[in-house]
Formats: C-alpha cells, structure tokens, sequence
C-alpha cells in the first residue's frame, strides 16, 4: 500500500501501522496520525491509502495526544498513593489535562510532589499503551470488579451501539477513546498544577469530586518554559490587571455583564471607532435593531430549535420575548423593508449594538466569557458571482485591523455538523467557497471538521498574543440558508426574481472579549493611540500647577487624552503612580519649562527625560496616534 505524508508517497507492506510509517517517513518524534479526518495511535495498522498527516508535539492535535496519556499517568499516580480513589472524566487539550475523582483524601498542592514522583516512576518503567474493544456487558463486569462506580455511570450513558474501548499501561486500566501515545516513557515532565471542585456531568446534585488540573511536555526543559509563561500569564491577567488600571468591574448583582469605569470605556471606544473607521472604507452602513424580539422570528431564523439553551428568554404580559444573541435575523428584516436590485449588491450593513448569551455561571470568566457584549458585526448581502470577491474582501479587512496590533493569526474552516439547515449540496458548495477565497488570499488554513454554524460553513481565525497563546476571534460565515428561511429577494438584470448569499463577519468578534485579549497581550502598556491616558502632566511644585494644566488643555485640544497630575504629592510619588497606570508619556514641567515653554518628557519604561517644546510634543503625538503606531516615538529627537 502507499501513503503520502507531507507530500512524500511512503510504499508500505500490508498490515503496517502508523509506526511503521513514521520511520519510513523519517519522523522519529511522530505521537499520532490523523487520516481521514480521526486520529490514530501509533500502534494501529493504517487505515487506508491516501493522504495521511504525522502528528508531533507541536501540533495542537498532538499536544493532546500526549496530554491525553499524561492525563491517564496521573490518574494511575493517584491510584497509587489513594488505592481507593475512583475516576470520572478526564479530558486533554493542548494545554494541559485534568481528571475528576472521587477520593476521602482531599488533595492539596502538598500532595502535588508525591504525585509528579509517581508520574515519574511510570514514565521511567516506560509501559507500553494498548487499547482493547469490549463487549458491552465485558466492560460492565470489568468496571465493576475494579470498584468505579463512576465509569459504570459513564458506561450506562453511551448509547446502545457505541464502541467501547479501554486503554491500558502497566496496571491501570481506564475507559476511554483515545487517541494515546504508543508508551508511558515519552512524557518525560510533568507537572500537576491545581486542584478544585467539579461535579459528576455538571449534576450539582451530586457531591462534589475533585478536578486535578496538570501539563506535560516531552523535555524538562519545555515544562520549565511552560511554567515560566504561565507565571507570565498571571502577571498579564486582565481581569487583575482591569482592577489595577481602573479599567473594569463585575458584580455579583449582574453576573457576566462588565461594568466600565472612564478608562476602560476609552479604550472600548477606540476599538469601536477604529472598526468604524476601517468598514467606512469598504463602504459598509451602519444600522440599529431592537434587542427583543418575539419567538417567531427565532422560529424562522432557526435559532429558537438550535440556540434557545443559550438565549435569555423573558415572560413579560403572558408573552415569551427574547434577547437577541446575533444580529443577523434582525438585518434580514432590514433588508426585506426594501425592493432590491442587482446593482445594489452587494450590500453591507454592520451594527455595534447589546446582545447577549446565556453562559453557565461556572463558564463566566471576566471580559474573555460574558453574557452581555458587543460585536463588530456586519452581514454582507451578495450575489452568488460576488460570493469570492466579497470572502476576499472580509479578509483584507482582516488583515488590516489585526496589521494594526500587530497580531498574527492562523486560521481554520470550520465545516458542516451533525445538525445543520438546508441540503448538503448548498453546504459543499460554500464550504468549497470559503476554501477557494482563503487560497486566493494566501492564507494556510485548517479543516476544523463538523464544527460550523447550524447554517453555514466559516472560517474561524484564532490570534496569537505575545506569550504564543490562541484565541478564537474572527468568523467569517457564508450563508444560503437565511436568505432562503426569511424569503430574501433581489430583482436580476432581466427582473427575475433571486435570493441573495449572506456573509456574517465579525472582525474583533466580541469587543469585550478583544479588549481582553489586548490587555493581556500588551500587559496593560497599550500603544499610545489605545492608553485610556496618553500623557500626564507632573508639576514639580504647586507654582507649575498652571503651567501644567495649560499644557494638558493644550493636548486635549487636540483631542489627545491628557491630564495634570495636581495632587498635593512629591514628583517622585506622581512619577511612580504614573508608571504603575502604564502612562505612555510623562511630561515633567517645573521653573525651566514654564520659562521655556518646554515639556521634559519621558517615554513608558525609560529612565531619561527629553526637552521638547510643549507644541513640537503635542504634534508628534498627535501623528502618533493619528497612524496609530504600535511604538512609543513622540519623545524621540
């Protein structure tokens, strides 16, 4: 048989597994192999001939392959040190891993040592990994003589025709998918990170179990990066850093909504005026609908049989109402409201108003998940010969507002699920649509097999901030069944009726959500254009207060966000509150400043001062933040 990985046709022997192609290959640090769209341990024989794709620690995929065996390592650690532990779920990603148990010892990071040494013991004896099919009855009698009542509940919940499988490593047995490594002794660092409380299937009925949280790499080295990130990452943490800043709060009286303090709520707005600004340019309008709307048109838009979990839902006057958790339904009426012609297409239409989404209490975590937000939404309505033009265009615009943070981003395309609207022609039809738009641009991308809209295929665009991490951001979604669920209509050069395409994007995806992302990304020190402060004004003593103020007056004529810093402080006190709130430019004026008309300016993170005339700084930061520059630059000479 022959298989091609990474362009290269391997001939293998028949019954060869993915091992054997691996070393044909030449990979020698190969985990896992995904064709056909599953993954595969190494140990099993190729499924078939064709394309083929070698999975390594640094494929996310891969990562979870191997966090997924380090997730089954612990729990035989625990196993070990609690014999009368009992074990619920425990899942991988790649990030990390956790799993669920029940045990009379509760664990603490003083127990974390003792783990990680059994974990290291396993790894040492290197156990090979296997996994048998069973029987469902076999599966049965086997969890129940091993006591895991817990898995018995898991079993009695697949349903009748599932495939049952278990994995074992030395003398641990667990039931499980899979995929897993081919042997215990590749993870050779792991870590247990925390632990906390979980209930069994989310039933808060239950008592509650123990979740252990861990990582795993291949290296000692990895994992000591790893954890020196995650400290990084604390340190960058927005829902802390908001506090320190005065940017944001929550309160318990509405759980998931943000309440904005002046600082925040200036970034936001910048965020949102830039959007603006970009749309206006590619000749969007923009529009406001109600954020309550009756069942039927949920009813029609689909949302009421596929997203009604996720929306709040209000009796008011023996009427159900809803809130809205999209925009688009209500644009599809907008767009009804009018005769549409051939030459009006394509029409785009963007909205910045409230919406919001049901999220689980235990789900909410600070701007990142909310339940109230706002999107840079926009819809595109298209005729289907301006379907790749349009795709392209989205992504220009992509490309131009995440170019301005200086963010890059991978992307995937994300194709039909198990549960979709319409026939699977139109589906394969956009999904090759999307496809071709994303070749054209020349960016590489992903399938993200069966995870699209309920109505369309989309391509989801993840950035990376500063410490490597991925957030999901970006979506662009094409759309043939809204325009036909809502009767949309459009009159062709010869007045036959047609039904346009829709496009749902959003750029930031939830505004709230990017600044989020942002603030961890810069750690709190925006670019001057984004500063809630651009510069502060520090009088050396009470008779520069004037002076000062002048000067800020000056810059806030220039719509430049400044303020006099007349606190009845020293300058050294003033300088270090101005560092602490990530002020990009300090200007310190005293007797030589108010006499020159001078600023002494000094840029975030220096320790040297520049004399500027107070206009000279007042244009070049300016500039600066008119072009929106990424660097600090209107201190230089």
């Amino acid at each position: 048989m022959h298989v091609s990985v990474d362009g290269k046709l391997v001939a293998l022997e028949a019954g060869a597994t993915y091992a054997d192609l691996a070393r044909a290959a030449g990979v020698p640090d190969a985990l896992a192999a995904r064709q056909g769209g599953q993954i595969y341990e190494l140990f099993r024989p190729v499924a078939a001939e064709g394309e083929a794709e070698l999975l390594r620690f640094f494929d996310a995929d891969g990562a979870m392959v191997f966090h997924h065996t380090s997730t089954h390592m612990m729990a035989q650690a625990v196993r070990r040190l609690y014999p009368d532990a009992k074990f619920a779920i425990g899942p991988a990603d790649a990030e990390g891993f956790f799993y669920d148990m029940d045990l009379s010892h509760q664990l603490g990071p003083d127990d974390f040592p003792a783990i990680e040494e059994e974990m290291r013991r396993i790894a040492a004896a290197d156990y090979a990994v296997s996994r048998e099919v069973l029987p469902r009855r076999e599966a049965e009698a086997l969890f129940a003589e091993l006591g895991e009542s817990l898995k018995l509940e898991i079993l009695a919940r697949l349903p009748e025709d599932a495939e049952i499988s278990i994995y074992r490593q030395g003398e641990f047995v667990d039931l499980c998918r899979g995929p897993h490594l081919s042997r215990t002794g590749l993870v050779q660092a792991a870590k247990v990170l925390s632990v906390a409380g979980a209930y069994f299937a989310g039933d808060e009925s239950r008592p509650m179990l123990q979740r252990l949280y861990g990582t795993s790499f291949p290296t000692k080295e990895g994992l000591e990066e790893h954890l020196r990130l995650l400290e990084e990452a604390k340190r960058r943490d927005h829902r802390r850093l908001g506090r320190e800043l005065d940017l944001f709060t929550f309160h318990d009286v509405a759980p998931g909504f943000a309440f904005w303090q002046p600082a925040g709520t200036a970034i936001y707005r910048e965020l949102e005026g830039f959007s603006r600004e970009v749309q206006a340019r590619y000749g969007y309008r923009e529009v406001m609908t109600p954020w309550i709307f009756r069942p039927d048109l949920w009813q029609t838009s689909g949302h009421w049989g596929h997203y009604r979990e996720n929306m709040f839902v209000v009796e008011s006057e023996d009427e159900t109402v809803a809130l809205k958790p999209m925009n688009c339904p209500g644009h599809c009426l907008l767009f009804q409201e009018t005769v549409r012609s051939y030459r009006d297409l394509p029409l785009r239409i963007a909205e910045y108003g409230p919406l919001s989404r049901f999220e689980r209490s235990g789900t909410l975590h600070g701007l990142l998940r909310v339940r109230g937000f706002h999107q840079d939404d926009a819809h595109i309505f298209l005729r289907e010969d301006q379907i790749g033009s349009g795709i392209e265009e989205v992504l220009e615009i992509l490309r131009v507002i995440y170019g301005t943070f200086g963010l890059q981003y991978r992307v995937e395309l994300s194709t039909r699920p198990e549960e979709y609207l319409g026939e699977r022609a139109l589906w394969d039809r956009a999904e090759g649509e999307l496809a071709a738009a994303l070749d054209r641009a020349g960016l590489p991308f992903r399938i993200n097999e069966g995870d699209g809209a309920f109505y369309g295929p989309k391509i989801d665009v993840h950035v990376i901030d500063a410490l490597g991490r991925q957030w999901q951001c970006a979506t662009v979604q094409l759309d043939f069944q809204f325009p036909l669920r809502f009767g949309l209509e459009y009159r062709d050069q010869e007045g036959k009726a047609q039904t346009p395409v829709m496009v749902h994007r959003a750029i930031f995806g939830s505004i709230e959500r990017f600044l989020g992302i942002l603030l961890e990304h810069f750690a709190g020190a925006f670019p001057s254009w984004l500063a809630p402060q651009q510069a502060r004004v520090l009088p050396v003593a009470d008779r520069h207060l004037e002076y000062a103020q002048s000067v800020a007056s000056e810059l806030r004529a220039l719509s430049l966000r400044a303020e006099a810093d007349t606190r009845d402080e020293k300058l050294g006190y003033k300088i270090r509150s101005a560092a602490a709130d990530k002020v990009p430019y300090l200007l310190v004026v005293g007797d030589r400043e108010a006499e020159e008309g001078s600023v002494s300016v000094r840029a975030r993170g220096e320790t040297k001062s520049t004399a500027l005339p107070r206009a000279a700084f007042a244009g070049r930061l300016a500039e600066e933040v008119r072009a929106r520059r990424l660097e600090l630059g209107a201190h230089a000479e």
